[in-house]
């Protein structure tokens, strides 16, 4: 269109101070005078400029860069990572011929046992090795604090440089016992880098199949290829019941995790509630959104509370090569229900 012989003119008009601006725009190929005149507030004020030799469209100002939720959140669901997760699902949906609602909560379930659940079990390792840690950090923590108290009597040391030279030290042995048995802190929050990730791209991608960003096709396949319920998986849950079941699953998954620890610290507790508000949030969250991603991240917490009791199994610890610890229950799954029991059936 640009290219035509004939002069394509635009005005834009806008009111400010009583003047009015006018934009002139030529096509390429042909003079392009500059006049700018201003004789008052009743005269116009007219600009001719060159059209540039590439058109700039509507798609390429909507997606050039920009600082709203909406630019960013748009170009996560188009990068490689998500088109490769609707590839996966939809070569997934495919081969094993199932309907949608199932190749979904399959696909859940080949995740999280291919991919999270032996990082699951890698963290309850180094997570044992450290717990097992404790009493030898305990006695060298002891013995250190006598030996820099003797130290600081010879050398006329204040209580202060005292303190310092003892956490000096005793950081240095921590870090020393953590290499030597190969259970630093951080390769425990290896699960949480994977596991996020993974669960942002799989839900952008059932997002682009629900709404036809990738193929129409998808998009009408997901319309018809629920059940129960919810038959149509572009729309969310109108009943509010897989939302309510995916916040009462967090919750377990949460209390479950504050039974580990039988004193937990001050950021334990602040953690543990965090996430009791977070799985209260996603409840509302879950219902705005299509029935597809509510499926996904309800088959997903399924299989999450799943593994976190599997992981509780002497046996299933065993052939993990998991050490066995001073908090380690033969009974795990009845000392679950008991404290659960006794901690929210409140008896007269």
């Amino acid at each position: 269109m640009w290219g035509l012989a004939r002069p394509l003119t635009a005005a834009v008009a806008s009111r400010a101070s009583g003047r009015t601006l006018t934009v002139v725009a030529r096509a390429p190929g042909r003079p392009l005078p500059v006049a700018a005149a201003m004789c008052g507030p009743s005269r116009p004020f007219t600009v001719a400029a060159r059209v540039p030799s590439r058109p700039l469209t509507v798609a390429a100002a909507a997606g050039a860069p920009s600082g709203s939720p909406g630019g960013w959140y748009e170009w996560l669901a188009q990068s490689a990572p998500v088109h490769w997760a609707e590839e996966g699902l939809v070569a997934l949906q495919g081969a094993s011929a199932l309907p949608w609602w199932a190749a979904i909560v399959c696909g859940a379930a080949a995740l999280r046992s291919a991919v999270t659940l032996p990082l699951a079990a890698h963290q309850s390792r180094l997570l044992a090795k450290l717990e097992n840690l404790q009493p030898e950090i305990k006695k060298l923590a002891e013995r250190l604090r006598y030996e820099v108290s003797v130290r600081g009597k010879q050398l006329g040391w204040s209580e202060k440089v005292a303190r310092f030279h003892f956490k000096k030290n005793l950081r240095r042995i921590i870090t020393e016992l953590y290499i030597r048995d190969n259970c630093h802190p951080f390769k425990a929050t290896l699960l949480m880098w994977v596991q996020i990730p993974m669960w942002v791209c799989v839900s952008l991608a059932l997002r682009n199949c629900s709404v036809g960003a990738t193929d129409s096709k998808v998009q009408e396949q997901f319309s018809t290829g629920g059940t129960l319920w919810f038959t149509d998986l572009t729309a969310p849950d109108p009943t509010w019941i897989l939302p309510v079941i995916l916040g009462l699953m967090n919750l377990m998954i949460v209390e479950i995790f504050s039974l580990q620890k039988l004193k937990a610290t001050r950021f334990q507790k602040l953690a543990t509630n965090f996430f009791r508000v977070v799985s209260i949030i996603m409840i509302p969250i879950a219902a705005t959104v299509p029935s597809s991603m509510a499926l996904y991240w309800l088959s997903s917490s399924f299989m999450g509370l799943s593994h976190n009791l599997l992981l509780r199994s002497p046996t299933f610890r065993q052939l993990c090569c998991i050490p066995r610890t001073k908090s380690d229950s033969d009974t795990p799954y009845r000392d679950i229900v008991s404290a659960l029991t006794a901690k929210y059936c409140f008896k007269k």
